[in-house]
C-alpha cells in the first residue's frame, strides 16, 4: 500500500441487506475507499477487473458459486487479499477455516443475535487494513504448505530435550496470518515439550474450530482452554475467541484464568495478557514467540517477558503476512531472536534444552 493512498475494497456478499451494512460501515473509516459491491461471484469477477480493489471482503454461503471455490480461483489467477465475513455458526466456522488454508488472510463472524454491523464497524476496518498491509501468503507459507496429513510433516525428536522444570511454559502470540503461522510451527514441535498456551486474534467459536484443525495435525494435544484448567506437558491449550488468557500458579505449575475484561490493543484476547503474566509467573522458564500480525499487541508483553529472563523470538518480516506486531517488539529491543518461521520450531527446541541443562 502506498502511504496516504486510500483502501480500495470490494464487498462480495449475496444478501443485499448485508453487503450494503458492510460498505456503510467500512465507509465510516477515512482511510477506507468502498469501491463497489457484488452480489456473487461471477459479478465479482468483472468487477475486480474493472475497479482493482485492494481488499475484498467475502461471503462463503453464494449462489452460482461459493466463496471457497471462487477464493482458489481467485488466489490462483488474481492474488487479493481476501477478508472471510462469515457465520458464527459451526458450519460457517469450518467453513472459515477452510478459507483460511485456501487462501484467505483473515475472517470475521457475521453480527450475532442484537448486534449489527454498525456496531462492528471498527473491527470491520481493522481486519481490512489488516489485509491490506499483508503480503497476502509469506513465501515460506507458500513453498510449504500444511498438509492436512500429520503424516508428512517431520517434527523434530524429543530426545534432546532434558528434563526441563514444571515451571517451564512455552507462549505464542500471533493475529493477521497467524492460523497458517501456526499450522506451519506447531506440527514440527515434537511431543513431550513443556505446555504450550496460544493467543491468536480470533472471533468466539472459530478457536475452537482452528484448535480441532491443529489437534489433527499435531503430534501432542491441541484443545481449545477451560477456565482454570491446569496446562501440561504433551499438551497445547488455545484462547478462545473473545476471552482472554493469563497463567496463574497452581502447585508447581499454572492454570488458565480466562476473563472478558475490556480489549487490549481492540483485541480480545490479547496477547499482552498472556505474555505478561508469563513474565510474571514463569519468568526465566519461559520461552516466548510472536508471530505474524498486525499493530503492537505482544510487543509490550514480551519486553516484560525478556526483562524477566525468558527466552524471547519475533518472527522476521521476510516470512510475516504482516510484519506489525513483530515489528513493535523488534523496535522494543524485546526479542532476544529475530527469526524466519521456518527456522521457529528449531529455536524453540534449543531454548527449552538450554534452559533444561542449566536446569532453569
Amino acid at each position: 500500500m502506498t502511504i496516504g493512498k486510500k483502501i480500495r475494497v470490494l464487498v462480495v456478499d449475496d444478501s443485499a441487506l448485508a453487503r450494503r451494512a458492510i460498505m456503510d460501515a467500512l465507509s465510516r473509516d477515512p482511510e477506507i475507499e468502498v469501491v463497489g459491491g457484488a452480489e456473487d461471484p461471477y459479478v465479482a469477477r468483472e468487477k475486480i477487473l474493472a475497479l482493482d480493489p485492494d481488499v475484498i471482503t467475502l461471503d462463503l454461503e453464494m449462489p452460482r458459486m461459493d466463496g471457497i471455490s471462487f477464493l482458489k480461483i481467485l488466489q490462483a489467477h488474481h492474488p487479493i487479499p481476501v477478508v472471510v465475513i462469515s457465520s458464527l455458526t459451526q458450519a460457517g466456522s469450518a467453513k472459515a477455516m477452510e478459507a483460511m488454508e485456501a487462501g484467505a488472510i483473515d475472517v470475521i463472524g457475521k453480527p450475532s443475535a442484537g448486534q449489527s454491523f454498525s456496531e462492528m464497524a471498527k473491527s470491520l476496518a481493522y481486519h481490512v487494513r489488516g489485509a491490506a498491509h499483508s503480503r497476502n501468503r509469506g513465501k515460506l507459507q507458500k513453498a510449504e504448505r500444511v498438509n492436512s496429513s500429520a503424516s508428512v510433516i517431520q517434527s523434530a525428536p524429543a530426545t534432546q530435550i532434558a528434563p526441563f522444570s514444571p515451571r517451564s511454559v512455552i507462549v505464542i502470540g500471533s493475529s493477521t496470518g497467524g492460523v497458517e503461522a501456526l499450522r506451519y510451527l506447531l506440527p514440527r514441535l515434537p511431543n513431550g515439550l513443556p505446555p504450550i498456551v496460544v493467543v491468536q486474534h480470533i472471533p468466539a467459536n472459530f478457536s475452537r474450530i482452528m484448535a480441532h484443525h491443529l489437534d489433527e495435525l499435531c503430534p501432542f494435544s491441541v484443545r481449545e482452554a477451560k477456565d482454570g484448567e491446569e496446562i501440561k506437558s504433551g499438551h497445547c491449550l488455545v484462547a478462545p475467541g473473545d476471552f482472554h488468557l493469563s497463567l496463574v500458579p497452581f502447585g508447581m505449575g499454572y492454570r488458565v484464568r480466562l476473563g472478558q475484561s475490556p480489549p487490549v490493543h481492540h483485541c480480545r484476547p490479547a496477547v499482552d495478557i498472556l505474555f505478561r503474566s508469563a513474565a510474571t509467573h514463569a519468568g526465566s522458564h519461559a520461552v516466548a514467540a510472536l508471530l505474524t500480525g498486525m499493530g503492537v499487541d505482544g510487543a509490550m508483553g514480551l519486553k516484560e517477558l525478556q526483562s524477566a529472563g525468558a527466552e524471547t523470538m519475533a518472527e522476521s518480516e521476510e516470512s510475516c503476512v504482516v510484519f506489525g506486531m513483530p515489528q513493535a517488539a523488534i523496535r522494543l529491543g524485546a526479542a532476544n531472536k529475530v527469526l524466519p518461521l521456518s527456522k521457529m520450531p528449531q529455536a524453540i527446541l534449543s531454548a527449552i534444552a538450554a534452559k533444561s541443562a542449566k536446569k532453569i
